[in-house]
C-alpha cells in the first residue's frame, strides 16, 4: 500500500508539471486511462488548466465503451472529445496482420496528435501500465515514435496497483474488466469483417450478462472458444445449454469452452 502511494505521489508531481499547460489524455473509459485522467484532472485543477479526454470510436471496440467514457469524463470534469475512425481501411489491418496493433496505434494516435495540435496542446498522455510492457504489444513502438507519454508505465504502476489506486480515489470504473480491441478475438491472418466483430461483441455481452467477469470469445473459423476465469468454468459449464442456444442464435456454429480459462493475449502464444 505504501509503495502504491509513493508511485502515485511521484505521478501526481510530474502531472503538476505537465498540466501547467492544457493536456490531452487518450481515454478509453477503462481503469488505466481513468486513473490517469483522475490524476491529470486533479493536477490541472490546481494549475487552472484544461484536460481533454479524447475517446476514439472505432469498429474494433464495443459501442458501450463510448457511453462509459462519456460518463466518466463528465464525472472527472474533463473536456470530452470523440474521434470517429475506420481503422480497418485506414490502418491496413483487414487481414489481421501480426503487427496489427502497431498499425492501428499508429493510425489512431496520429489522429489524436493532430487533434491535440488544433487544440494548441503539446502533451498527449495514454494509459499503458507496467504489466503491458511485459506482453506482446507492438503498438508500444508506435507510441514511442509519435512521442506519446505513458506515465503509468513510466512510474511502474501495475494493473493491480491501478485498480487499488483507482478505488481509493473514487474512480467509478476501478473494477471494470479490461476491454481490448475485438480483433484480438481472431487469429492473425484472418479476414476481419464487421459481421464477425458484431457477433463477438454480442456474444461476449451475453456471457457477461450471465454474471461472468473476464470474458473472451475467440473465433477460429466456425469454432467459438470461450475463455472465462478458471474458477468460473464450472458455473459456465453448468449453463452450457442456455449458452449454446443463445450463441447459435447469434450465428456461431460450434461452441467450445477453453479449459485453461481466461488468458490475456492467448492469441499471441506462438509469436510472443
Amino acid at each position: 500500500m505504501e509503495a502504491n502511494n509513493e508511485k502515485y505521489v511521484r505521478l501526481s508531481h510530474m502531472l503538476k508539471e505537465w498540466t501547467k499547460e492544457d493536456v490531452v489524455v487518450a481515454f478509453s473509459g477503462g481503469a488505466d486511462s481513468a486513473l490517469l485522467l483522475r490524476a491529470a484532472c486533479d493536477a490541472a485543477l490546481e494549475n487552472g488548466t484544461d484536460v481533454y479526454a479524447v475517446t476514439v470510436m472505432t469498429k474494433l471496440h464495443p459501442g458501450s465503451d463510448l457511453d462509459t467514457a462519456r460518463r466518466v469524463a463528465r464525472e472527472m470534469g474533463a473536456l470530452h472529445r470523440v474521434l470517429e475512425i475506420d481503422e480497418l481501411d485506414e490502418a491496413g489491418i483487414k487481414e489481421n496482420p501480426v503487427d496489427r496493433c502497431y498499425r492501428c496505434k499508429k493510425s489512431i494516435f496520429r489522429k489524436i496528435r493532430a487533434l491535440a495540435e488544433t487544440l494548441n496542446v503539446r502533451c498527449v498522455l495514454e494509459g499503458t501500465n507496467e504489466d503491458d510492457l511485459h506482453e506482446y504489444r507492438p503498438g508500444l513502438k508506435a507510441l514511442k515514435e509519435l512521442r506519446i507519454l505513458s506515465p503509468l508505465a513510466q512510474y511502474h504502476i501495475t494493473k493491480q496497483e491501478v485498480r487499488e489506486l483507482a478505488r481509493r480515489r473514487g474512480v467509478s470504473v476501478a473494477e471494470r474488466p479490461a476491454s481490448p480491441c475485438l480483433a484480438t478475438r481472431l487469429p492473425y491472418g484472418t479476414h476481419i469483417t464487421c459481421d464477425k466483430l458484431q457477433m463477438i461483441e454480442r456474444g461476449e455481452a451475453y456471457i457477461r450478462e450471465m454474471g461472468f467477469y473476464n470474458v473472451r470469445l475467440r473465433l477460429h473459423g466456425d469454432i467459438a472458444r470461450i475463455e472465462v476465469d478458471a474458477e468460473a468454468l464450472d458455473g459456465l459449464f453448468r449453463r452450457r445449454e442456455e449458452l449454446t442456444e443463445q450463441l447459435k442464435e447469434l450465428g456461431f456454429t460450434y461452441i467450445t469452452i477453453d479449459l485453461e480459462g481466461f488468458r490475456s493475449g492467448s492469441m499471441d502464444i506462438k509469436i510472443s
